[in-house]
């Protein structure tokens, strides 16, 4: 093994919570508390082991300070939530979490706090793998990944049925997922955990039964046109106009098609459909979605992510 699978591992046993400093509040934020709650739970926990005769802090000792800091309900959610991390840092495999979603459905945002918060250190983006597959095949030889997405109906021919605009996607996503599988595949023999993000990350596109990795799945979606209308002029106005927000708005027909597409497949595909409303509460169901993953697996290489369904 070259590196572990998080650069910060939660501390937590399977049986207990181990710690001179008691649960971090990361840990408890990754758990669904907020943040100030996080630190008071953390706070009571440290005083609670400086106790004469106190070295860690079993399951019992942290409902009750959870119940205590947040209230019954909160609390035997949050503390549901701890043992979950407790299992999923006991899986010896890397952790693969695939998140997919057209152009502004604020995929990219998500997956690089999701990471911060499982504490993985490595972020793919599908974008890149194209872009480095268009310096290697020239447009007569792969047409369709010399367009963005919403564009690639162009690549394709006259004698193609139903959406062009569907069926170029598609196209794209089939060359471009042989390399986002490469990169998956090369995590596992490093044992690395990875993120991996992008539009091309389609249910039933890539594998998320591998030997020797925990892969779960989802897919962020935002349902209302002037929500995802709106997320193009925040993304404009953060970026500086570097990605031009006119084209995306012209081609918000194409991209919401895009989005349709993908979403029949997820919902095919047992992939769990997170409406991407709010920021933080899509984070904490993409979480909670990786820590049922981990409850439900029992074996290497077992994906339990397909089993769960979430509405947003």
């Amino acid at each position: 093994m070259t590196t572990g699978r998080y650069k910060e591992p939660l501390p937590f046993g399977s049986d207990e919570i181990p710690s001179s400093k008691g649960v971090p509040a990361r840990a408890l934020i990754v758990a669904g508390v907020p943040a100030e709650g996080a630190y008071r739970m953390g706070r009571r926990i440290e005083l609670d082991l400086a106790e004469p005769g106190q070295a860690s802090a079993g399951p019992e000792t942290v409902l009750e300070i959870a119940q205590q800091v947040l209230g019954e309900t909160a609390g035997e959610r949050a503390a549901g939530r701890l043992r979950s991390l407790a299992e999923l840092e006991a899986i010896d495999v890397p952790l693969i979490v695939l998140i997919g979603g057209t152009t502004g459905s604020g995929k990219s945002t998500v997956a690089v706090e999701v990471a911060r918060r499982l504490g993985i250190t490595r972020v793919a983006s599908t974008d890149l793998i194209r872009q480095t597959m268009r310096a290697f095949f020239s447009p007569a030889f792969m047409p369709s990944i010399h367009y963005s997405s919403f564009e690639a109906g162009q690549a394709v021919g006259d004698e193609v049925t139903g959406d062009p605009t569907v069926a170029g996607f598609v196209d794209q996503c089939r060359h471009v997922c042989v390399g986002a599988e490469a990169a998956m595949r090369r995590a596992i023999t490093e044992n690395w955990s990875m993120v991996l993000e992008g539009v091309h990350v389609v249910p039933g596109l890539l594998p998320t039964e591998l030997e020797g990795a925990l892969v779960v799945q989802v897919v962020v979606e935002v349902r209302e046109l002037e929500a995802h209308r709106l997320n193009f002029h925040v993304r404009d106005a953060a970026t500086g106009g570097v990605r031009g927000v006119k084209k995306y708005l012209d081609r918000l027909d194409e991209i919401r098609r895009i989005q349709s597409h993908v979403t029949t497949r997820a919902l095919r595909e047992h992939v769990p459909v997170i409406d991407n409303v709010d920021l933080e509460g899509t984070i904490l169901e993409i979480l909670q979605v990786v820590l049922d993953a981990a409850g439900r697996s029992t074996t290497p290489g077992r994906n339990a992510a397909a089993a769960t369904r979430t509405d947003g």
